[in-house]
């Protein structure tokens, strides 16, 4: 199952760039784990948003660790909305990426 996860800031910008390299290193073990697969800062700069692939076999808790695990979660900087994802253009190509998780979509490479 592949996710987003929209994440707002909660405080100001300055606050949450105190907690920025933790949560750099936190994403940096989920694109490891093949649970990430891209990320980045929304432009204006009030937020951020995750492309993720978690295991069909318990979405939610999936996700919701995801959620838990992040610094900007633990420091109250940053808030989420888990969004499951079904894509139809483009799912062979989410497919073929390498992932390194035991619970891979379907079709996935491991």
């Amino acid at each position: 199952m592949y996710a987003l996860a929209i994440v707002r800031y909660r405080k100001p910008l300055e606050a949450v760039l105190t907690v920025l390299e933790a949560h750099r290193a936190y994403l940096g073990e989920l694109k490891r784990k093949g649970v990430l697969l891209a990320s980045g800062p929304l432009d204006p700069r009030s937020g951020g948003a995750l492309l993720l692939r978690v295991p069909d076999n318990d979405v939610d808790a999936a996700l919701n660790a995801v959620r838990d695990g992040d610094p900007f979660t633990k420091t109250g900087m940053g808030q989420y909305e888990l969004l499951p994802w079904v894509p139809g253009i483009g799912r062979d190509d989410l497919d073929r990426l390498p992932c390194n998780h035991p619970a891979a979509p379907s079709g996935s490479p491991r």
